[in-house]
């Protein structure tokens, strides 16, 4: 009985040291969707009209009409699909390279996390002069390689557009994962590997049975974080396409910047950014349990 009270003043104590940091999430984030889910139940366009009327679920009515919203939520959802995966993997690659020990590796890390850090509009420019179908250095190199016989127009077709913004992304994006699973890495101890070792496991089993397993909640942090961020993404398709060609790569947060600012329709507006965070709440938590059954697995085999 008295170590349930200890348990429970520790829960407590716990609640009441955290109640700031949650009241400050509650501020920053309940209360600019709740606002946007009252406008939203109200008809406002300031091209046609100024004040507002109430018309209750009619802009959500209108969203599952939308046709151009379910093609933006489609390149979306091929977007976050295909990027995020392949960042996962090249992260993982390039942490396990950077945990090894060897000369330089100081310098190294540190190039290794500079397309992170640079400012993703700058970055946009940079690979959309790279795709460009006259001048940029990806057609050259393909070109010389004898892999395409004819420049390709990868901002102006939908497929290659897509292509073009996913691979611009990866870049940029990886070297956080990378960091990310470099930190958990390093906390590993190597006795585990030693001990494994000894007991005849390969590298591969090693990694399968120890990396792994003890990886998982970076690997869980990564993940949420990035499918976060792409699923929202806005200014990387934005400079590099614009949305184009024929709206191939415009995303969710493209179609309600068109929305509120080109448009002015700022209660349906307001619909499509309450729906924009509910999906992006459902696959945070798609991919929050995927890991945790993996996790638990990974466990269970131990």
């Amino acid at each position: 009985m008295k170590l349930d009270a200890i348990r429970k003043q520790e829960q407590l104590t716990g609640w009441i040291l955290a109640a700031p940091a949650l009241l400050l999430l509650l501020l920053i984030f309940a209360y600019p969707i709740g606002r946007a889910f009252w406008l939203s139940l109200f008809t406002q366009n300031l091209g046609t009209q100024l004040q507002p009327v109430f018309s209750g679920f009619n802009n959500y009515l209108r969203m599952s009409l939308d046709g151009r919203f379910w093609q933006s939520l489609q390149n979306t959802t091929i977007f976050t699909v295909v990027s995020v995966p392949l960042e996962l993997v090249l992260g993982m690659a390039i942490a396990l390279v950077l945990n090894q020990s060897f000369p330089g590796r100081g310098g190294v890390r540190t190039i290794a996390i500079i397309p992170w850090a640079l400012p993703t509009a700058l970055i946009a420019l940079g690979w959309a002069w790279m795709f460009n179908d006259q001048f940029g250095v990806v057609n050259d190199i393909l070109l010389r390689l004898g892999v395409i016989e004819s420049p390709l127009t990868w901002l102006g077709e939908p497929a290659l557009a897509m292509v073009a913004i996913i691979a611009a992304d990866v870049w940029k994006a990886t070297p956080f994962i990378s960091i990310i699973l470099l930190a958990g890495l390093q906390s590993i101890p190597q006795d585990f590997y030693e001990a494994h070792a000894i007991d005849g496991a390969s590298p591969w089993q090693s990694f399968r049975d120890i990396t792994l397993p003890l990886l998982m909640p970076q690997i869980l942090i990564a993940l949420v974080f990035r499918v976060a961020q792409a699923f929202g993404m806005f200014d990387l398709p934005r400079v590099m396409t614009g949305g184009g060609p024929a709206s191939a790569t415009e995303m969710v947060s493209i179609y309600v910047y068109a929305t509120v600012m080109r448009y002015l329709d700022f209660g349906y507006g307001s619909a499509l950014v309450v729906v924009t965070f509910l999906l992006l709440l459902l696959a945070v938590a798609v991919a929050s349990l995927f890991l945790a059954k993996l996790r638990a697995k990974a466990a269970g085999s131990d």
